[in-house]
């Protein structure tokens, strides 16, 4: 038929209209020989139009025709007009599936398996399946039967004959046939093993649970006994090679495909352990080293092929071990570890396609029904199902899920099973990825029903149900938990207060009577206050449990609800600002020192909500605060006690800010550059100290002299207040220097001065709810014994005539921190040739510090100390690093301006700079540093009161762990990197400062 040239024929319109994508490629197939006594039948071409992709199931359709015999090729066409379940179903298959397509045009009689329509034919089980693989005697055949099986049971499945939870169950009983025909193969051909030895395979993952995809690995294990007479190493050896044999019958691929993987890694130790076991030794294993990840594999352990008897022995043994899964001592911290979804090994440009793994995927279902069935399951048999959807629906029976929770999972989890079965069906590979081309992506849209805008619609289906998920993962552990301490219409289900301590425990709640007090007193009522509770606590009690102490977070929690819940912001804050609540869950539950901040003026839950709330203020904006608060204040003791409230909302922001970088939320991964971490910290407790005394000295001076003291006064930094290097519980290490102003005898100038001195210091350790601010000035000239306050040119005299060389090395970290600017900088000129003495140290000043050195790692370490993980003193720490490092300053600051600094990481970047060490020396002594220091700021984190070592209490060395980065567990892994690292430090140590003077 021609057309005028411009103009579209009627055939192109009506093919376009009814959904092909290529109209004119599909025209020339219609216009084949082989088509022509149907082309123009209105019935084919609706039928077409009705499958997932037109242009797919006509290519198909063109390429079985013209594949079969001259007379069969007229019966295909024939049929196909005039039966309609024929026509459904062979175009249906062609329109859904590539791989099929090529099946059935090399095998083009199979399409005769979609003809028959029996009621025993909808609903095939292993018997049917059976008896279709009969005749397959050789691996080849079998592999030509299974595809002939799966084209009936794809096409019911895209016809929509079958759902489906009906789809799935039918896949793995067709592999459950596929596994004995496979077995009965190997066996035909190796007699003399079948002879010595009984096997039974027991399929795991979702074909134990009768819940298969289209291409997925078949999971099994293998068990193994002896027939009476032969020996047990003969017959495991004959177990083993039928094993491996019915393996490669399902795996290998030829010019018929391949089956399916067989995947036998989730038997005892592995890839590692022997391919077949025989009963008491897979016992022995599961009873002594099995972790709780086996126990939750074998909860859909199920008897398919080989040994009936044996097979049922297994599942029988195994099971009280997998329901006694959660009594076990590691299982709580197995479980936090296994909550934790694995997608770091998603590549980033995936993880947004990724169906099963990725954030509101198909695992994340999977998992929480697995272990909820894996807690609850102890005591209710109504739990023990392998299938995902029946345990969620006797969950839900059982009031251990909400209803509501229930039916929204069931609906997304089958939404999203579907959407993995049709792209896997497309061309019958194992993926989970949602394509990204556009022509896929229409494909799979209309393959679920989606006709309109089958793309957008899909994407947009897809996303809602993912949502549901990931919002649903973490409320079904815990929304029942409220139910069961709350009033409840008649009649609902809902969980025990024993089931529901037995889920708190298993959670991580050491204390689950008094969780469950905290949760009744928090969400009973019928307030508006008890309803936001509620809608809250099943979400924040999930990130409770990703802490080290979840017990703790929920009183916390309670106690700062307590104080602020008749605040009409606090609850609006949590529950409306996204981050604000999961900030707060994790602050409360990571140690003492940050909930003891917040509990003392709750209403700093504020700056939690605030997007720039954790960003520390700068010292400026801190002493504009501080200073404009003592002018307003009456007398100096309440003008101190606002600069102190200010230092404990300030100190409270850091920590904050620490804990969120340190552990990351949903939305804001971990902060990966520790050094950066440990200079936030260092810098903002600096700040917020120098502040604070500022705001002090002015008090201190206005209640006796008002605005002008008779001497000029200066605050000089020292230690780690000098080097911007303060952790939590540091003191502030100080000088003090004045110089008497004009007509002002030195007496009187030397009385203020000490008078200003000692007020200070009594402002601010007055007993109050705040932390106090503890100055030591033990680094003054003649320490102790020495006068608190001198002049100028006092400390000029001293160090010109008296100075060590171990005042020289703490003078590096002199740096002006409150009072006179002038009389500050003034100071540091004057100490500067002392720290950065021109050409260096000599030979003698060199080994005093040596001396000194060794004299303080031998003398100061308390006694009882581990010196591997002492994080101050020991061996690689903060000592050891910072005297290398001080030792370089003072040998070559005079010639490099870059080492003239009080910090102790920039003089170190300085010194690689400066070619004086090495850059690998300057990155491993950085790395121990930036780790000790880290080591010191967790540990007053976790327990509210200064450490150089790491706590002995488990669940205080479990929150160190966790702060640092470590998974639950992994405890024994942290001491070992920290040792490591510090053994690493010490050998620079050992070269650099012990080793050539130069």
């Amino acid at each position: 038929m021609t057309t005028a040239p411009g103009r579209r024929s009627s055939t192109f319109i009506r093919l376009l209209r009814h959904g092909f994508t290529d109209p004119s490629a599909a025209e020339q197939l219609l216009d084949l020989d082989a088509l022509a006594s149907v082309r123009s039948d209105p019935v084919l071409l609706e039928a077409l139009g009705a499958t997932a992709d037109p242009d797919l199931a006509l290519r198909g359709l063109v390429r079985i025709v013209e594949a079969g015999e001259e007379g069969e090729r007229q019966v295909l066409l024939d049929t196909l007009v005039t039966a309609k379940p024929l026509r459904d179903r062979l175009l249906g298959v062609l329109g859904a599936s590539e791989a099929l397509g090529d099946h059935l045009a090399r095998h083009p009689r199979d399409w005769q398996a979609l003809v028959t329509y029996e009621s025993a034919d909808l609903h095939p089980g292993v018997a049917e399946f059976e008896q279709g693989l009969a005749e397959a005697v050789a691996p080849d055949s079998l592999r030509v039967a299974y595809r002939r099986c799966l084209l009936t049971l794809a096409a019911r499945d895209v016809c929509g004959t079958t759902g489906l939870a009906q789809t799935a169950a039918e896949l793995a009983d067709l592999a459950t046939a596929t596994l004995r025909a496979a077995l009965a193969i190997a066996r035909t051909s190796a007699p003399e093993d079948a002879a010595q030895c009984r096997l039974a395979v027991v399929a795991m993952g979702k074909c134990g649970g009768r819940e298969l995809n289209y291409i997925s690995d078949v999971d099994v294990i293998f068990v193994g006994e002896a027939r009476d007479g032969v020996d047990e190493t003969k017959a495991m050896q004959a177990a083993t090679r039928l094993a491996a044999h019915m393996m490669r019958i399902c795996s290998d691929t030829t010019v018929e495909g391949t089956i399916w993987e067989v995947d036998a890694n989730l038997r005892p130790e592995g890839r590692n352990g022997p391919l077949v076991r025989t009963l008491s030794s897979h016992l022995a294993y599961y009873q002594r080293w099995a972790k709780t990840w086996e126990f939750q594999a074998l909860l859909k352990a199920r008897a398919v092929a080989g040994d009936p008897e044996l097979g049922a022995e297994y599942v029988e043994a195994v099971s009280p071990l997998v329901w006694g899964a959660a009594d076990r001592e590691n299982f709580v911290p197995d479980v936090q570890k296994m909550r934790r979804r694995v997608v770091d090994n998603i590549p980033a440009d995936r993880i947004e396609r990724e169906l099963k793994l990725g954030p509101g995927g198909l695992r994340d279902v999977e998992f929480a029904v697995q272990l909820l069935q894996l807690v609850h399951g102890r005591s209710d048999a109504s739990l023990h199902s392998g299938s995902t959807l029946e345990a969620l629906r006797a969950l839900a029976e059982g009031g251990y899920v909400g209803r509501a929770d229930a039916a929204q999972l069931d609906e997304a989890y089958r939404f999203l099973r579907s959407m993995e079965h049709r792209i896997q069906l497309y061309r019958l590979r194992r993926t989970h990825l949602v394509p990204e081309d556009e022509a896929d992506l229409r494909r799979l849209g209309r393959s679920l029903g989606m006709r309109t805008d089958p793309v957008a619609e899909l994407n947009k289906a897809w996303k809602r149900h993912a949502s549901v998920v990931r919002r649903l993962h973490e409320k079904i552990f815990y929304r029942p938990l409220l139910d069961a301490v709350a009033q409840l219409a008649p009649g609902e289900s809902r969980l025990s207060a024993k089931a529901a301590a037995i889920r708190l425990e298993a959670l991580g709640y050491a204390d689950p009577a008094a969780a469950l007090r905290h949760l009744e007193a928090l969400s009973s009522g019928v307030t508006r206050k008890a309803a936001i509770q509620r809608t809250l606590l099943p979400v924040l009690l999930g990130w409770f449990a990703d802490s080290a102490d979840p017990d703790a977070g929920l009183l916390g929690f309670r106690k700062v609800s307590d104080a602020l819940g008749k605040t009409p912001w606090y609850l609006r804050l949590l529950r409306d600002e996204g981050a604000a609540a999961e900030n707060l869950a994790r602050v409360l539950s990571a140690g003492r020192l940050a909930p003891d901040l917040l509990m003392r003026a709750p209403e700093a839950v504020a700056i939690l909500g605030d997007p720039e709330g954790l960003t520390p203020r700068t010292r400026e904006h801190l002493e504009q605060e501080v200073l404009a608060a003592v002018g307003r204040a009456g007398d100096a003791e309440s003008a101190v006690a606002v600069v102190r409230g200010v230092r404990r909302r300030e100190l409270f922001r850091t920590t904050a800010a620490d804990l969120i970088g340190s552990y990351g939320t949903e939305d804001s991964p971990a902060e990966q550059d520790h050094g950066a971490l440990v200079d936030r910290v260092g810098s903002a407790v600096t700040d917020l100290n120098a502040a604070t005394i500022a705001g002090a000295l002015r008090a201190a001076v206005r209640e006796q002299w008002g605005d002008t003291l008779p001497t000029r006064f200066a605050v000089i930094g020292m230690g780690r207040f000098g080097g911007h290097e303060l952790s939590y519980g540091s003191d502030a290490d100080v000088l003090f220097v004045h110089q008497p102003r004009e007509g002002v005898s030195d007496e009187e100038a030397g009385r203020a001065a000490n008078a200003v001195v000692g007020e200070m210091r009594r402002l601010l350790q007055l007993p109050t709810a705040d932390p106090p601010l503890l100055i030591d000035a033990d680094l003054r000239p003649e320490g102790r014994t020495g006068p608190m306050v001198r002049t100028l040119k006092s400390y000029e005299a001293y160090y010109r005539r008296w100075s060590l060389v171990w005042e020289s090395q703490a003078l590096l970290r002199a740096e002006h921190m409150a009072g006179d600017q002038e009389l500050g900088r003034a100071f540091v000129e004057l100490v500067d040739p002392l720290r950065y003495p021109v050409e260096g140290l000599g030979e003698d000043a060199v080994r005093e510090i040596r001396r000194l050195k060794a004299r303080m790692e031998s003398e100061r370490m308390p006694r009882g100390a581990d010196p591997t993980l002492h994080a101050k003193l020991g061996r690689g720490g903060l000592s050891d690093v910072e005297w290398t490092v001080q030792l370089i300053q003072m040998q070559h600051g005079w010639a490099e301006p870059g080492l003239r600094t009080t910090r102790t990481r920039e003089a170190l970047a300085a010194a690689c700079a400066a070619d004086l060490i090495p850059a690998e020396d300057a990155q491993t002594l950085d790395e121990a540093w930036v780790l000790a220091a880290r080591v010191r700021n967790a540990v007053m984190l976790v327990r509210g009161r200064p450490g150089d070592t790491f706590p002995s209490d488990p669940r205080e060395l479990a929150a160190v762990g966790r702060y640092l980065g470590y998974e639950p567990g992994h405890v024994g892994d942290m001491l070992d990197d920290y040792r490591r690292t510090t053994r690493r430090a010490r050998a620079v140590v050992e070269e650099r400062f012990y080793g050539a003077a130069g």
